[in-house]
């Protein structure tokens, strides 16, 4: 049996968390895909850039606006390997994202329906279909990884 798109758009997004791991920034990664198209992809740069809002949410979906040649992303998916936090979800509603697809949730920052629920909110003017669980064992993995080996050299 071949993995579904999810799955498929889950691994890519993962590729870029590795990228994000070997430059020693949090394993974040995301991918925005357009009909069946890849129109961005992006990582964590927070340290690289020094710059706390370079998640790779924000990147992507730059990068997807600047390819479609517009403020919002209508028509388009996210997958990232970590649930959003406040500052990208609120970014996924105001870029009018479709749906987003995540693997892990984040217990103590997670704006998807972990700690809030901003891509769901009722009263705002739009709302973004989310799923996650997509890859969420290595999803997770990934991210314990990161933490424990700075843990290890502190």
């Amino acid at each position: 049996m071949s993995p579904d798109i999810n799955t498929i758009m889950m691994g890519e997004a993962l590729k870029e968390a590795r990228k994000a791991f070997v430059s020693d920034e949090v394993p974040v990664g995301a991918v925005i895909l357009h009909g069946r198209d890849i129109i961005a992809r992006a990582h964590d740069q927070v340290e690289m850039l020094k710059d706390p809002t370079a998640h790779a949410e924000i990147i992507a979906i730059t990068q997807a606006a600047n390819y479609l040649g517009s403020k919002w992303l209508q028509g388009c998916t996210m997958y990232v390997t970590i649930e959003p936090c406040s500052m990208c979800a609120g970014a996924l509603v105001l870029a009018r994202i479709d749906k987003l697809f995540f693997g892990a949730s984040a217990k103590k920052t997670g704006a998807c329906g972990s700690v809030l629920d901003i891509p769901g909110h009722k009263m705002l003017n739009h709302q973004v279909k989310v799923s996650g669980g997509v890859l969420e064992a290595e999803c997770s993995a990934i991210m314990s990884d990161f933490f424990r080996n700075k843990r290890r050299k502190a």
